[in-house]
């Protein structure tokens, strides 16, 4: 693998590690990226995992960040061939009274939907959602004192640092609105009554409402691949199949970018990073895992509650308090009875997914970092509640336990799919204060280890780049 001084590797193919690429390359610096699988994207794929013909996303399926990403709106993606489907609802969250709450991109329909409680939404998400491109410049970024939208970020502070169970007692009335601004909040890995569990649920909405929850045509590859595709045009290369044990593999070059978790960087650099940056990433804590079911399907899911066939994305939990209930034992080490579950229903969107007249979905629920508890049963239960006869429609399932995910994509250590845990100082100081940094002035790390997160925003990786472009020009 040679290389010189004036070029940069990239270990990595997922969304970050290719926005810190393609952020080098539009600086002119020569760049390469190495992924070890031989299909590019890590959590971004689409796989035939069930069965021919049945394409399958591998990790997230669903992209409000994507679409909603300062970074990538600003890439010709669409000229790439990526295409976006947005269901006629986001979301829908059945009861089981047999009705859903949906959540509309329209603010006013999702108010009216809401009844009694449509001015308390209103009050807490219009801000937020018609100021969304305003705020992503200060929340998609490392903390910083001097906040370029100051008066929107306290707003957001004021509610988001509170736990969900107690924002939504305070403002909801209704068990419907408390019930899909909680599921709002599992997005989060935390428990409903953990301090800023309420910020994830805030920013889910506000997503929602400004640019969107949808799929892309043809699967989560076509991301990946339209990623590679702008940095081919750039004179960028990616290498499959590549896998790099150690940094010094790479050869002789200006920037290494790691698109890894803090523990893979530790087995990748060794010794060349200094003492306190071993003990920091040593200590750097995973968040909680998924257990996940891909499944191919007969027919659409047979929903009891009919409106749940509008969106993409459906939340299985029941109310607020069941919700609350299930993420509070994942939060201590536990698994749920009922757990609270989000599927992903992509072929009812588009039909490119499956053969013809036939569905893909896919489903997964919290689980304690590592679990190795067989959550199957308890998630068939869950969706038979909500819809019955789901059993008779599965053609086949492919099951990822934790282990199994690690395996198929390293950075999920455990299953965590969050680039470790957001509670605490991590929420902000990701994997601690240099950021992205490391004491090795040529290595750096762009990974949802690093600000902002979790999210297929590639946000991680275009401001990791950014320092690390500040280093060459030194």
């Amino acid at each position: 693998m040679p290389g010189s001084p004036g070029n940069a590797a990239v270990v990595g193919s997922g969304p970050n590690g290719l926005a810190a690429a393609i952020t080098l390359a539009q600086a002119g610096v020569p760049v390469v990226v190495y992924e070890a699988e031989s299909i590019p994207g890590g959590g971004v794929r689409t796989l035939e995992l069930t069965l021919p013909g049945f394409r399958h996303d591998f990790g997230s399926a669903v992209y409000p960040m994507g679409v909603g990403s300062p970074f990538f709106r600003k890439l010709p993606l669409a000229a790439h061939g990526l295409d976006w489907i947005h269901s006629p609802a986001a979301l829908a969250h059945p009861l089981d009274d047999g009705t859903a709450v949906l959540l509309m991109r329209d603010l006013d329909e999702q108010c009216r939907l809401l009844e009694q409680d449509g001015a308390a939404w209103r009050r807490i998400v219009e801000p937020l959602s018609r100021g969304w491109w305003a705020l992503a410049d200060d929340i998609l970024q490392p903390l910083s004192p001097l906040p370029r939208h100051p008066l929107l970020l306290a707003r957001m502070g004021a509610c988001g640092a509170l736990p969900a169970s107690v924002l939504a007692r305070r403002s909801f009335k209704g068990e419907r609105a408390r019930a899909i601004f909680a599921g709002l909040a599992a997005h989060s890995f935390l428990g409903l009554d953990q301090s800023f569990s309420s910020s994830f649920a805030l920013v889910m909405a506000a997503t929602a409402h400004a640019v969107g929850w949808p799929i892309p045509r043809s699967g989560a590859q076509a991301i990946t691949d339209a990623l590679i595709a702008h940095l081919q045009s750039l004179g960028g290369v990616v290498r499959t199949s590549t896998p790099v044990e150690r940094i010094e593999d790479l050869g002789a070059v200006g920037v290494t970018m790691c698109d890894t978790t803090p523990r893979q960087l530790l087995r990748l650099a060794g010794e060349r990073l200094h003492s306190v940056d071993r003990h920091r990433f040593e200590g750097f804590r995973p968040g909680p895992g998924i257990f996940k079911v891909d499944y191919a399907l007969s027919e659409p899911i047979p929903w009891r509650a009919k409106d749940c066939a509008l969106a993409a994305t459906v939340h299985i939990g029941g109310d607020m308090t069941e919700i609350a209930a299930s993420e509070y034992a994942v939060t201590h080490g536990e698994t749920a009875a009922h757990p609270f579950m989000i599927v992903v229903q992509p072929s009812l969107f588009d039909p490119s997914r499956a053969p013809l007249g036939r569905h893909t979905a896919w489903a997964y629920c919290h689980v304690p970092n590592g679990s190795t508890e067989d959550m199957l049963p308890r998630m068939q239960a869950q969706m038979e509640r909500f819809a019955p006869g789901f059993r008779e429609c599965v053609l086949a399932r492919r099951v990822f336990p934790p282990a199994d995910l690690e395996y198929m994509d390293r950075n999920f250590e455990g299953g965590d799919i969050s680039g470790g845990a957001v509670d605490g100082l991590q929420l902000f100081l990701r994997p601690g204060w240099r950021f992205y940094a490391t004491s090795d002035p040529s290595l750096f790390l762009c990974s949802s280890s690093t600000p902002p997160g979790g999210g297929v925003h590639g946000m991680c990786g275009y401001n990791a780049a950014r320092m690390a472009l500040r280093r060459l020009q030194k």
